[in-house]
This record gives C-alpha cells, structure tokens and sequence, in this order.
C-alpha cells in the first residue's frame, strides 16, 4: 500500500470512451481525487479555462479536437501543468508524438489501474517538488532554476517540464553517471522496467536541442548503464 496521499488533488480526465470514462473517474474518486470528466477535446479545453487542475489526463484519440491538438494548445499558454496522455495504439511513434506534443508521460492501452494511480503519484510529486533558486553554469549551458530556463551560447533552450527536469538532474550531477533506474525515480518518480523507451525518447530530445551543430558535445550515452552531462 502506497503511503502517497491523494490530498484531493484535482484531475481532468478527457476520454471519449464512455465506459473507459466513468470506470478511470469511478477509480480516481475513490482514492480520494477531485475529477472532472468530459468525453472530447474541445470540452478539456473549455474546462482549462474555468479551472486549472493539479493533473490532466488526455485520450490521444477523441473527436472534435484530438489529445495531440489538446496538449499542443495546453503547452502554448505556457501552462506546465503535468499532463498523463493515453494511448491504445501500441506503435512508438505515436507515443512519441504525444511526448513531443508535450506530454509529461504516456501509458499505453490497456493498462492496470495501479499503474495508472502510479503515474498520477509520481506526476503529482514532481508537480510539489521545492525547486532550488540558484543558478548552474557548465561552460556555455546556464541553467536558471527559479525561472526554469536554459541557454547555451546566448541560445534559449526550449524545453518541456520533464526535458527541463532531466537536465536540471543531469547538471546537479555533472560529470557522473547516472543509472537508469536512479533517473526513472527521480524524474518520474517511477521505474517503469527495462523494456520502458520513456527515458531513451528524452534523452533524444533533450539532445537535439542541447546541441546543435559545431557545439561541443555535452550528454553522454554510456551504453548499458545510464547518462551523463559533461563540462564542456
């Protein structure tokens, strides 16, 4: 039994199946969540714009206005609310998609209502964590902690919650490596096993955007164990 409280936190559950949506809603009021549940797209948003929840949790697939559009507009307001999105395809690329639209983490239909709940925990303990205000400078990389910003050359870093997370991770460990398993648990709070491409699919983002070509290369892949951010 897990020793995480719930403390009535608020969800926003968008889901078109109607039998799916009222068993997750069923599930979540049980454990002590505040949910509000609609059945598309275009009604999450409405919903965002009366009240903003503690986690949102989007189908990939639903008429009108699909999860991918949702989480796109959702990220474009700057709104960094954790957001859980849901898929029954079972291909990568479309939970790559998802990642890319913005979504903290993704979990593939079907799935077990404990590992669900285990996600919801772990986004919600990255949503309380108590961020530190100082400043980490590796070379050409400055990292601003308070207003969760990153440069390289001058370069702002755009960067989702979690690509931000993993490099805040990574530079308070500069030079070391960290296992697989210690970055699934602080990150996602989670470690989702060994077959999981979660961590893989990031670390390819946060790459691309950390460097460009003609700069110095600064995360590292060591090759069975785990990742690491080099001062250039």
């Amino acid at each position: 039994m897990s020793t995480f409280s719930s403390d009535g936190a608020s969800i926003l559950l968008a889901e078109d199946d109607r039998a799916t949506r009222d068993a997750i809603k069923l599930a979540l009021r049980l454990e002590g969540y505040n949910v509000n549940a609609v059945n598309d797209g275009m009604q999450a948003l409405q919903a965002l714009e009366n009240n903003r929840p503690d986690v949102i949790v989007l189908d990939l697939m639903m008429p009108n206005v699909d999860g991918l559009t949702v989480c796109r507009r959702i990220r474009a307001r700057h709104d960094h609310t954790p957001l859980l999105m849901l898929t029954a395809r079972a291909e990568l690329s479309d939970r790559v998609s998802g990642l890319d639209a913005g979504a903290d983490d993704y979990l593939p239909k079907p799935f077990s209502l404990e590992e669900l709940l285990a996600r919801l925990r772990a986004l919600l303990r990255r949503r309380t964590y108590d961020e530190p205000s100082s400043t980490i400078t590796l070379g050409d990389l400055v990292i601003n902690e308070s207003a969760r910003s990153a440069f390289r050359n001058d370069r702002e870093l755009v960067l989702s919650k979690t690509e931000f997370d993993l490099l805040q991770l990574l530079a308070h460990n500069a030079n070391k490596v960290l296992n697989h398993t210690m970055i699934y648990d602080r990150i996602w709070g989670y470690d989702f096993g060994p077959d999981s491409k979660n961590l893989a699919v990031y670390i390819g983002y946060l790459r691309r955007k950390l460097e460009h070509p003609g700069e110095a290369k600064l995360l590292r892949t060591v090759r069975g164990v785990g990742y690491m951010l080099v001062s250039p």
